[in-house]
């Protein structure tokens, strides 16, 4: 058998991803070699700062920071500079000269990914992404194709390990959101402008994607409903470990059957959630990340790992890389993603889920009745009710707590429901209002 001429790599950044990616197509390359069918030669590494580049380990040599030559003459393109600009107008020079481009850019293909893939197949060039979403974990790749001849009906994960981090941290050691946040400062889990984490902007653009893929439908990034984590309290975490539940920002995507209020669609939102503990999901600790999908034939599925780290999202990208390489040494066009589907997407509203609601009420005879004819009149059924009445220096307070947990009712429902019980006399106010899923 004829050896294939060598592929020329360019890689595009050599921070703490594209300085792993390097080491490793240096450290691996005849082994890399081996698997492909033919060598694959760095050619060179696009950076801004040469000297920056070299203490991360880059060799010298391979440094530049001229772009369009490098990207012009390379087979493949890595792109791991992050950003919108110079990396979109990078991967679009590099899919118009026919390189394939494997990309780590979440904030990107969310954003921009239709126009990026739209290139890519008039060209016939291919766009790979593992690393976008999970980092080491292989997602992306079982929903592309592994699970292509499949109806998935839900994808629903912890996608942001920087948040799960500090939600765990306040579940087991019991400190405050502020805390938590500290911690994860500390250690490097939180991006610089920290509200990419906790107000879920990463998740839900890791959501997007993951949905378009699921559901072979194009999903906006303004599409993805979106809450953050930075209401969340240690009342709120101690109260959900008492009841069996762990509190996790979740990204579910999930296709929404036709009913009264609509047609069919596919529903994209992030928020912090309850979840039983017992679900694989509430098991996730630390900043791992882990994403559970639902198949009509598959079944249930479970994939879990770190979800972040230069080295482990260096990983996705050479599994991107090596499959480039042996589509080039097979020959034949790059496969197009399908979007064939064209579901529209849900507002929030259409969703079925479950509130646990907290209230102080004023306690006297009658108002538990009168909180449960609300919940009637919004056409929400009550599951469970716990009343508390808080006792200071041998006192009966004039108020009591009561955690209503409903059953499953559309999100527009439920907010009614929360809204009536605003404007009711017998609430003195509403302490915690929080969505339940897994059940």
């Amino acid at each position: 058998m004829q050896e294939y001429r060598p592929l020329r790599i360019a890689l595009l950044g050599a921070g703490s991803v594209g300085s792993q990616v390097a080491r490793l197509l240096i450290e691996n390359k005849a082994e890399l070699a081996a698997r492909v069918g033919a060598e694959l030669e760095l050619a060179g590494v696009v950076v801004r700062d040469i000297e920056k580049a070299v203490k991360s380990g880059v060799p010298r040599e391979l440094l530049t920071s001229e772009a369009e030559e490098l990207i012009v003459s390379s087979d493949i393109v890595i792109e791991v500079m992050g950003g919108i600009e110079p990396a979109k107008s990078y991967i679009l020079m590099a899919l118009k000269s026919g390189s394939d481009v494997i990309t780590a850019n979440k904030a990107l293909l969310a954003t921009h990914g239709t126009e990026l893939f739209d290139t890519a197949e008039q060209v016939g060039a291919q766009l790979y992404f593992e690393a976008a979403v999970a980092a080491a974990i292989p997602i992306i790749r079982p929903l592309r194709e592994s699970l292509a001849g499949d109806k998935v009906i839900r994808v629903m994960g912890i996608v942001n390990g920087s948040t799960n981090y500090i939600l765990d941290r306040m579940d087991v050691a019991g400190i405050s959101l502020q805390d938590a946040m500290a911690e994860a400062t500390e250690l490097g889990y939180l991006e610089a402008d920290p509200s990419l984490d906790v107000e879920g902007f990463d998740a839900a653009q890791k959501a997007a994607i993951l949905a378009s893929l699921a559901f072979h439908t194009e999903v906006p990034l303004e599409k993805v409903y979106r809450e953050g984590i930075t209401k969340i309290t240690a009342e709120q975490i101690s109260a959900a470990k008492r009841d069996g539940y762990v509190i996790k920002l979740l990204a579910i995507a999930e296709q929404v059957p036709a009913d009264e209020h609509g047609e069919a669609g596919v529903s994209v939102r992030v928020y912090p959630t309850l979840i039983p503990r017992t679900h694989p999901l509430g098991a996730v600790h630390g900043a791992y990340n882990a994403v559970f999908v639902e198949a009509e034939a598959a079944g249930q599925l479970m994939f879990y790992g770190s979800g972040a780290g230069g080295v482990q999202t260096a990983s996705a990208v050479l599994g991107d890389l090596v499959s480039a390489a042996k589509r080039h040494v097979a020959g034949g066009p790059g496969l197009a993603d399908s979007v064939h589907a064209d579901l529209p997407i849900l507002p929030i509203d259409r969703v079925l889920t479950r509130y646990q609601i907290t209230l102080e009420v004023t306690d006297q005879p009658g108002v538990l009745a009168k909180i449960a004819n609300t919940f009637s009149a919004g056409n929400v059924s009550i599951e469970t009710v716990e009343q508390s009445v808080q006792v200071k220096s041998g006192k009966r307070s004039n108020t009591a707590t009561l955690e209503v947990g409903t059953h499953s009712a559309t999100d527009a429902q439920l907010s009614a429901v929360v809204q009536a019980l605003k404007d009711s006399e017998s609430v003195e106010s509403i302490t915690s209002v929080i969505r339940v899923e897994g059940i």
